[in-house]
């Protein structure tokens, strides 16, 4: 049986999972978390194989900063992350912080069955797009986008702006001072040689940056985690 926990900020993709997770027979849920810290205390307070991440939670430290306190407090333990953002980029980033495999929400059940099953196991799994993906970047690297030289944190600033967030809404989110966002934007601005918002905006939708799920997902999770 493989024991898995199931960190995702929203309701109907929680439920969504364990019915999927129910049908097999071989995978069960063992925990669940909506926020960061109810993450990290699950985590490190029940037994478990898998962990499932969403990047995209509330509560300080969410993100990548949770994965790589995940993965320090249970070193042996394998994270799938599981996300609305797209694989490209956000998927190399969150395998350099030590996940063990990415995938969209937009994955058949399926998929993410055998992601478990394969991460479980000890193994890495990626979809077979991202691994194309991955190859033509190895056999042309100068293609590279020029977002791929920006860290992590730049990256989460930049669509957290391109999606339409004041300065303020991205500081709370992220745990950072707003004076530090402004300093990402410059940054941000600079090494992709764009001139204001607008611009930036037009090269997030370019490169598909922006998480691609509409305004009725959006509102059903928000209203879900509020109970509104």
């Amino acid at each position: 049986m493989i024991r898995v926990i199931i960190a995702d900020g929203c309701a109907i993709v929680r439920e969504g999972m364990k019915r999927i997770f129910a049908g097999p027979g071989d995978i069960q849920v063992v925990g669940e978390a909506e926020n960061a810290l109810g993450a990290f205390r699950v985590a490190t307070g029940v037994s478990w194989d898998v962990l499932i991440l969403d990047l995209v939670m509330s509560g300080r430290g969410a993100g990548l900063d949770l994965l790589k306190e995940l993965k320090r407090a249970c070193p042996r333990r394998p994270v799938l992350v599981v996300s609305f953002q797209p694989e490209d980029p956000y998927a190399v980033h969150a395998l350099r912080a030590g996940a063990s495999g990415y995938l969209t929400k937009q994955c058949a059940p399926e998929e993410l069955l055998k992601a478990v099953r394969r991460v479980s196991a000890g193994g890495k799994y990626i979809s077979m797009a991202l691994a194309e993906i991955m190859a033509e970047r190895l056999e042309t690297p100068r293609d590279r986008p020029p977002h791929e030289t920006l860290s992590q944190r730049e990256l989460e600033v930049l669509v957290g702006m391109a999606s339409g967030n004041h300065s303020t809404e991205i500081a709370s989110g992220m745990g950072l001072s707003v004076k530090t966002v402004s300093t990402y934007r410059s940054r941000i601005l600079r090494k992709l040689q764009l001139r204001g918002n607008a611009e930036l905006v037009r090269y997030a939708i370019e490169y598909r940056l922006i998480p691609s799920f509409g305004p009725a997902m959006q509102h059903a999770c928000a209203t879900t985690a509020t109970g509104d």
